[in-house]
């Protein structure tokens, strides 16, 4: 499994303890520094089952600066989200867990890593 992480949050710091505790095997992705294409933002959305409005952190600056809690939510800007996410990777809700089985979870919580690591 591979956990998306910035290593100055404090969900991502205690999902890879929780990680390590119970002795999972994974790699981390700090992917402010190995910035996800939109391809892959793509895969992670699909495994997920989600839209990208629904990992952005709309308040972050970024997001102010773009204006995004003004852009429309729909599959005709779906492609306008996911370049926005690839452009500025400190939007991307975090952490993120992709599972072996081809799944990902949103890891924001204890539950949500137990969740990834039982797959």
């Amino acid at each position: 499994m591979e956990i998306w992480i910035n290593p100055a949050c404090s969900k991502c710091r205690s999902a890879i303890g929780l990680l390590d505790a119970q002795g999972a095997e994974y790699t981390v992705r700090r992917y402010l520094e190995d910035v996800p294409s939109a391809a892959e933002i793509r895969d992670v959305l699909a495994r997920l089952g989600l839209e990208p409005w629904d990992i952005t952190r709309t308040q972050e600056a970024a997001a102010k600066e773009l204006g995004l809690a003004q852009w429309p939510r729909d599959a005709a800007s779906r492609d306008r989200w996911i370049a926005a996410l690839a452009a500025h990777p400190g939007l991307i809700q975090r952490p993120i867990i992709t599972a072996d089985d081809g799944t990902a979870v949103v890891a924001r919580t204890d539950e949500a890593v137990r969740e990834a690591i039982s797959r």
